[in-house]
């Protein structure tokens, strides 16, 4: 039969649920000449049809009837009419008009090149919809550094030109905390500002689902729909939280199809890369990959050294170096820790009037981080690394060749800059007044030496990680 060839065809084209929800339910009424009537079972069923499926089904219709195929889709009585006709009346939609109807148009017959949207009437695009960003979120006000720079940069880029380059859909991935939600907002901040007429909109795909749920329970899918298919830059926080929830993915999908096709600006961030989100179709994780994914890793000191930096002069406060590297060096792998950290010594520098000190700042971090119990010294992991390589604390501060002594007090060194917020010349200075020259070389040589022999590289893990166990006894 036409009908059940035509199935054939739709099921390699739609996912499985969509197949089972939309077409199975269809049945064949009857075909004449080259008009197939199919009757479905409601009027939304007829509206969504037509909103989703009706390239596929033009197509359908067309390899099966020829180019001047039709199809007529009857609704039972108890659905009413699709354009308000008697209950019964076949709706008539057709791939391409008929020579003799050219100028003549049929009651309830419509091409389907013509149909509109009821929703998306003309002037609909300059009504003012608010983005919904937090205004404080910027490209300046996000630090720039190695963990970031490509995801930062394609922002930009998006900001510049929006649906206009190959980062569409943007997907910014990473941990909690690494300011995924800045970056996102700061591309739509600058589009807003670039942009006067465009409408952007931020969405968490939490509230994005109460949308859905609400939609409905009052029967306006359509209308929910309708209104994203508006927008012109569309960002969705926390998209692994689609996962599981196949109505919402379905809807979504449109929804991103749709933008996507008319080329409309996409970003999305997650958890995690597509590749590792569970539980959504493939169809949905093959579009996440379309464009660029770009991941923000953990800071690096610098960076976070820059970020304290940056918030220390947006308040006009004054914090001692050494202040800043102990906050970084025990806040490692949370931008917005590390924040919370400045929150909080700024309300006890302004509440209560406490200087900002290394002591108020160990009091603060201890809050955020259970682990920190006293702080590690140079003349800690001299002791230690001694030990594990049986040479006395003492030979680390003289002159020898000895090859032993030579890579304990490299390794030394090396730890020394990584675990303690030491400068270079104060912890040269621990090794019997040695420069920071000597440090660097040290660090260098002990790298190379990780990146060579992997039975070293596991020592130096050991004794970082005996280092953090001794401290926190």
């Amino acid at each position: 039969m036409v009908w059940d060839s035509c199935l054939r065809t739709i099921k390699k084209n739609v996912s499985q649920q969509s197949f089972k929800t939309w077409f199975e339910p269809i049945r064949p009424v009857l075909i004449e000449q080259q008009v197939l009537t199919i009757q479905v079972p409601n009027k939304f069923f007829y509206e969504w049809l037509e909103e989703h499926y009706v390239g596929i089904l033009k197509q359908c219709i067309r390899q099966e009837l020829g180019e001047r195929g039709r199809l007529v889709y009857r609704i039972p009585e108890s659905g009413g009419s699709a354009q308000g006709g008697r209950p019964n009346e076949p709706i008539r939609v057709s791939s391409k008009p008929s020579a003799e109807n050219d100028n003549e148009p049929v009651p309830g017959s419509f091409d389907v090149e013509t149909i509109k949207n009821p929703f998306i009437i003309p002037g609909i695009k300059r009504v003012k919809i608010d983005p919904q960003l937090n205004s404080n979120y910027t490209f300046e006000s996000y630090i720039e550094g190695d963990c970031n720079r490509l995801a930062r940069n394609a922002g930009i880029a998006v900001a510049k030109k929006p649906g206009g380059t190959a980062f569409n859909p943007l997907f910014i991935y990473g941990d909690v905390g690494l300011g995924k939600t800045h970056l996102a907002q700061a591309i739509g901040n600058d589009i807003v500002k670039r942009f006067e007429n465009k409408a952007v909109l931020y969405v968490t795909m939490e509230k994005f689902t109460n949308q859905i749920i609400q939609a409905i329970k009052n029967n306006a899918v359509t209308e929910f729909v309708n209104f994203y298919q508006i927008i012109d830059v569309l960002i969705v926080d926390d998209i692994q939280f689609l996962s599981g929830k196949a109505k919402m993915q379905e809807i979504f999908f449109n929804i991103f199809n749709h933008l996507h096709q008319q080329g409309k600006q996409i970003v999305l961030t997650s958890d995690r890369p597509p590749k590792d989100l569970k539980d959504i179709e493939d169809r949905l994780i093959s579009r996440f990959k379309w464009g660029l994914s770009a991941d923000l890793q953990a800071p690096d000191l610098e960076t976070r050294m820059a970020i304290l930096e940056a918030k220390t002069d947006e308040e006009g406060i004054d914090i001692p170096i050494d202040v800043l590297e102990f906050i970084c060096y025990n806040i490692k792998n949370n931008i917005r820790e590390l924040e919370g950290v400045m929150i909080s010594l700024l309300a006890q520098s302004t509440l209560i009037r406490r200087t900002i000190d290394m002591e108020l700042a160990k009091e603060v971090i201890r809050s955020f981080v259970s682990t920190i119990n006293k702080e590690i010294t140079v003349e800690f992991i001299q002791e230690l690394v001694a030990e594990h390589f049986d040479v006395p604390v003492e030979k680390l501060h003289h002159e020898t060749r000895k090859r032993n002594v030579v890579i304990a007090r490299q390794l030394s060194m090396y730890l020394a800059k990584k675990m303690t917020n030491r400068s270079l010349k104060s912890i040269g200075e621990t090794f019997g007044g040695r420069d920071h020259s000597t440090v660097i070389y040290s660090c260098k040589a002990v790298q190379d030496m990780m990146d060579t022999d992997l039975i070293f590289k596991d020592t130096v893990a050991e004794l970082e990680k005996k280092i953090k166990l001794s401290l926190n006894q």
